[in-house]
């Protein structure tokens, strides 16, 4: 897809969002379900169903997914699809490229073993390694473009509000 498919195609949605800004809104959702015999949760991801377990390093046999995994990798798709939209709209031709999500994570914290020990990544880092000729320029407004727009980047990066509920099942 070039730049001008691109516009093209967004054009009438955008132009949709600035004059009803209600129609822009969406609650995206997930569901899972709990296992009955293992310690996971089978999660339905809109093509199959996958089954998170504990991580290898937790107790884990490393057999179900990792949801820390599945949240890098979730960072992974999201910033690769932003950086090839915006290098479509900005027509900088990439010839290649890979995006790569590293977190550190010290599992003393989620199995409570040490109390100064965080519970969840105490850092991420996000790279782009890509084949192109264009200018140092371009790929630093390609850089900082991907990272606003990126919804899993800058949700990870703000926090935003979340709230958490319990109950009973049928209720």
């Amino acid at each position: 897809m070039d730049a001008a498919a691109l516009r093209a195609m967004q054009a009438p949605i955008k132009d949709k969002y600035k004059t009803d800004p209600g129609a822009a809104m969406i609650t995206l959702k997930a569901k899972g379900t709990l296992d009955d015999q293992n310690i996971s949760c089978k999660v339905e991801t809109g093509r199959a169903i996958q089954a998170a377990g504990l991580h290898p390093k937790s107790g884990g046999s490393g057999l179900e997914l990792c949801s820390g995994d599945m949240l890098l990798e979730a960072l992974v798709a999201c910033a690769g699809v932003t950086l090839k939209a915006v290098s479509t709209a900005l027509e900088i031709p990439l010839r290649a490229g890979h995006v790569t999500a590293e977190g550190d994570l010290d599992f003393r914290g989620t199995l409570g073993v040490a109390k100064d020990a965080a519970v969840g990544f105490e850092e991420i880092r996000l790279r782009f390694d890509v084949d192109t000729d264009a200018p140092q320029e371009k790929l630093d407004q390609l850089l900082k473009l991907t990272e606003r727009y990126c919804v899993v980047y800058q949700t990870i990066r703000n926090g935003p509000k979340v709230s958490v509920t319990m109950a009973r099942a049928g209720q």
